[in-house]
C-alpha cells in the first residue's frame, strides 16, 4: 500500500494494546475503531488488498481519525511460501526503525519476483539507506523480531484465521473477524459506518 507519505503525518495508535507494534500502525490515538489486517507478503490476495482496498480505507477513515489501522503478520507456510516468513521478519525489523511502510510497499510491489527467486533482502534493501540496511539486518536476527512475528501467527491461529488476508474490527469493546478474506470496499465501508453509528 502506498502510505509512506501518510505515515509521516499520522500519529501511531499509541493507545492500543502492547501486543501491537506501534511501527505498524496508522491512525489517531482516539480512533473509535481498530482495524487489524493479518496478511502474508507473498499472498496475491493480500497484495490486491494492500494496493487497492487499504489506500481507500486510509483516505476515508484513517486520515479522519475514525479508524486506526494495524498491520499484523501471518506469513503463509508450505510449498510455494518459502520466503514469506523472511519477508515478515524484515518488515518487522524495519518497523523498529520507522521504515515499515517503505519496506512493505517494496515487498508488495515486487512480490512476484522475490516470492519466486528468494531475493527478499535485495528487495528490502532498495528502499533503505546503507545505515538503515545495517540496522534492519541486525534487527532481523534479533530473537525479539522473530518472536513478534510468531505472536501474530499464534494469535491469528488461536482466533481461527485459515486464510489471508483476514481482518478484525474492534469497536465498542468487541472484536470481530470479518469473514472471507478481503471484503469489497463497499462492504467494508458499510461495516465501518455501522460501527461508527453512521
Amino acid at each position: 500500500m502506498k502510505r509512506t507519505a501518510l505515515a509521516a503525518i499520522l500519529l501511531p495508535c499509541l493507545a492500543l494494546a502492547a501486543s501491537f507494534d506501534p511501527g505498524k500502525t496508522l491512525g489517531g490515538t482516539n480512533a473509535p475503531i481498530v482495524l487489524e489486517v493479518f496478511s502474508s507478503f507473498d499472498c496475491p490476495h493480500c497484495k490486491v488488498m494492500h494496493d487497492e482496498l487499504l489506500p481507500q480505507i486510509v483516505r476515508d477513515f484513517v486520515v479522519g481519525g475514525k479508524v486506526c489501522l494495524v498491520e499484523r503478520e501471518f506469513p503463509l507456510i508450505g510449498q510455494g511460501h518459502l520466503h514469506a516468513r523472511e519477508a515478515a521478519n524484515y518488515a518487522t525489523a524495519a518497523a523498529r526503525i520507522g521504515k515499515y511502510a517503505a519496506v512493505a510497499d517494496a515487498l508488495w510491489k515486487n512480490q512476484a519476483t522475490w516470492a519466486t527467486n528468494g531475493q527478499v533482502w535485495e528487495t528490502v534493501a532498495t528502499v533503505l539507506t546503507a545505515a538503515e540496511q545495517k540496522k534492519v539486518q541486525a534487527l532481523a536476527k534479533d530473537p525479539g523480531v522473530a518472536a513478534e512475528v510468531s505472536r501474530d501467527v499464534d494469535e491469528g491461529t488461536k482466533d481461527g484465521i485459515d486464510r489471508t488476508p483476514t481482518m478484525f474490527i474492534t469497536a465498542n469493546g468487541k472484536r470481530i473477524m470479518l469473514p472471507g478474506g478481503a471484503p469489497s470496499y463497499d462492504l467494508l465501508n458499510s461495516v465501518l459506518h455501522h460501527y461508527l453509528g453512521q
